[in-house]
């Protein structure tokens, strides 16, 4: 294990799904993800290179984040499976929002964030994100962390 692996391995934050429209809806699980500035109010995203849900997202304009409901049921889909050859919306409960972005029905909240810049790090796209539309109906819901979905395999593997 490396110093930061060291560093990393006590971190525990929360997960979400980012989805965008394109010509079909593409989603995925992100770990790497946050508020990065206060005013103006901005958000991080940081998806895969090696996810579908990251080449459909470069063309896009806006991006759904959403965070997750405690249980793997959306995290499995989203980040077990590959848009590539997998449907994932043909198996949970999904409608169209604002600018036509996916939006995942049990989501405890989510956000439409207009796509202000796109950062090279890595092996991850950053996306930074200007909260449009935000839906947050209960603040005490709880929300899958890192930690949660530890065991989930990659559905594609970097």
């Amino acid at each position: 294990m490396s110093g930061f692996d060291a560093f990393t391995d006590k971190l525990d934050y929360p997960v979400y799904v980012v989805t965008v429209a394109g010509p079909e809806p593409a989603g995925c699980l992100v770990g790497f993800a946050g508020q990065c500035s206060i005013a103006p109010v901005r958000f991080m995203v940081w998806l895969s290179k090696a996810n579908h849900t990251h080449d459909v997202a470069l063309g896009a304009g806006v991006l759904g984040v959403h965070l997750l409901p405690a249980g793997q049921g959306l995290a499995e889909l989203f980040g077990g499976r590959t848009g590539d050859d997998t449907d994932k919306f043909a198996d949970t409960a999904w409608h169209r929002g604002p600018y036509g972005v996916p939006l995942l029905d049990d989501a405890p909240a989510w956000f439409v964030g207009g796509v202000l810049a796109r950062i090279e790090g890595g092996d991850h796209t950053g996306f930074l994100l200007d909260p449009l539309h935000v839906h947050a109906p209960s603040p005490e819901a709880p929300v899958l962390s890192f930690r949660d979905v530890a065991g989930i395999e990659p559905g594609h593997p970097a």
